[in-house]
């Protein structure tokens, strides 16, 4: 397979993180995969946004959970956007997606809309929770599901084999080359994040890592010089 370049919440590196302007950027720039980050409002839509509240990246205050998508659609998540639903973003974008997934009941609504929408083939779901992989692998078969870390040692392959995982999405300052070879001798892939410079780029490159999640798109053109 040839080496990925994934757009982190599009590219937020030099648009407003998880909106449909971030999203729409990033596959102008010709990254091959865009990532975002799933929540549930008060009312159950499934909503793009990072953190659990809305305080750091829109002009509001508060957590996700406790304002319903009407409310959440008052809110400039930034240069005037607003925030997204999964499906506008699915509708805004062609290329494939990684969908990152909080908890089970965020699982559960993703499972939804997959089957609704026939996403199976589009949509990778990641999750830093083993339960809400879990979860999706049994509602949704056939999906490919990933197990992101940012802290971990060698068992994080374990972990991602026993809820059938095919990846593995990892903080690259925590990254070893045992890891590297355990995880290839299970038969995962694995992705490195968060790839921001050549120095960076030239580590995952050199561990034969299967792509990048960027903030920026210049690490598209020049991954494919880099070995």
């Amino acid at each position: 397979m040839n080496f990925l370049t994934i757009g982190h919440r599009g590219v937020m590196g030099v648009e407003p993180e998880n909106t449909l302007r971030s999203f729409v950027a990033a596959q102008a720039a010709g990254l091959d995969v865009i990532e975002l980050d799933l929540h549930l409002s008060k009312d159950g839509a499934l909503v793009v946004m990072h953190d659990a509240d809305v305080d750091r990246t829109t002009d509001g205050s508060g957590p996700i959970a406790e304002k319903t998508l009407a409310e959440l659609r008052t809110l400039d998540a930034g240069r005037g956007e607003r925030v997204p639903t999964f499906e506008e973003a699915v509708d805004a974008v062609s290329a494939p997606l990684q969908a990152e997934i909080k908890n089970v009941a965020a699982a559960r609504a993703l499972a939804e809309v997959m089957h609704r929408r026939d996403l199976v083939a589009r949509v990778e779901v990641l999750s830093f929770h083993d339960e809400a992989l879990a979860e999706i692998a049994r509602l949704v078969p056939g999906v490919r599901t990933a197990l992101v870390a940012s802290r971990y040692g060698t068992d994080v392959v374990e972990r991602a084999t026993a809820v059938g995982a095919g990846a593995l999405v990892l903080n690259i300052r925590r990254l070893t080359l045992e890891i590297v070879e355990r995880a290839r001798k299970a038969d995962l892939r694995i992705i490195g994040w968060v790839v921001n410079t050549q120095d960076h780029l030239r580590l995952v490159r050199a561990l034969g890592l299967d792509g990048a999640t960027t903030d920026y798109p210049e690490i598209k053109r020049t991954g494919r010089f880099t070995a």
